[in-house]
């Protein structure tokens, strides 16, 4: 199997994995320069970089360099360390350099009003890959979402089609309640790895209370951002679509101690009470 069109298959099914590759040699090395081998996530390997410890290390480091998503070097001295017995004994120096193989993050936008186009836009600058559902043919198609890879004109074949893994981003930003609620439903059972939705704290407890008492179990709504965005003020659908790309990059990069907008539901008030506006409050009143 050809290291490349692994690399290239994996991409596609939105996996991820590890290439490691000889970067550099001095003296006798059990390798050649530009060797290369693919950690898969589940451990699997293909190609090799010379085997023994050298390559039982690179491998133990896969695990920590897809968890930052970062890439390292690694440098060996085959010194006649002990360490280095198992076959690789031979005097040289080598660098290896470790990076991560990371398929495009996709975005998926339930919703084709004013703020869904802003945040494609956004998004899409930003390096996600564009998804769009709308059961209304006149606000999803080609002509308001050019960017987008996918259009879907239907919920239910949206959700009977897309399997969302690991790399994949969905946002909630449907004209109703009754929508956000159909597609919440699907989407806090499948293994994306951000869920977003758009609106008012109280809009949202409510929604979490309705599906709640459709049996839903509480904690499914944990992983949900929901009002969606970083607290930046923002009233316009640009300036909300800013917040919420910006949320979607601090969960790509992995950015922490941010200032989000998602509701705590341990303290949260209950959705009669009195709520002070904010900037997911004033995104309902915008056109989605």
């Amino acid at each position: 199997m050809d290291l490349f069109e692994e690399v290239l298959r994996l991409r596609r099914e939105g996996k991820r994995g590890v290439m490691a590759t000889i970067v550099h040699t001095n003296g006798s090395i059990p390798s050649f320069e530009s060797s290369r081998m693919l950690v898969r996530e589940d451990g699997s390997i293909l190609g090799t970089i010379g085997g023994g410890c050298v390559e039982a290390e690179v491998w133990a480091a896969a695990k920590d360099v897809l968890k930052a998503e970062a890439p390292r070097k690694m440098t060996f001295n085959l010194n006649n360390e002990a360490s280095y017995d198992n076959g690789l004994i031979c005097g040289g120096t080598l660098e290896v350099f470790v990076e991560p193989i990371l398929p495009q993050p996709v975005l998926y936008i339930f919703g084709g009003g004013h703020v869904s186009i802003a945040v494609a836009n956004a998004s899409h600058t930003a390096g996600f890959a564009i998804g769009v559902i709308d059961d209304r043919e006149q606000f999803a198609n080609r002509e308001r979402f050019p960017m987008a890879r996918e259009i879907y004109t239907s919920y239910e074949e949206a959700f009977g089609k897309l399997q969302p893994n690991p790399s994949t981003y969905l946002l909630i930003v449907t004209r109703g309640h009754r929508d956000d609620m159909r597609v919440l439903a699907w989407a806090v059972k499948t293994d994306a790895r951000y869920l977003g939705m758009i609106g008012s704290k109280r809009k949202v407890l409510s929604v979490y209370q309705a599906l709640e008492h459709e049996g839903f179990a509480a904690d499914l709504f944990d992983r949900v951002n929901a009002p969606v965005g970083l607290e930046i003020g923002a009233l316009t659908p640009e300036e909300i679509a800013i917040s919420i790309t910006a949320e979607l990059i601090a969960v790509r990069r992995g950015a922490a101690d941010l200032a989000h907008k998602a509701v705590d539901r341990k303290h949260a008030a209950r959705p009669a009470e009195k709520e002070s506006k904010t900037g997911a409050k004033a995104a309902e009143s915008v056109s989605r």
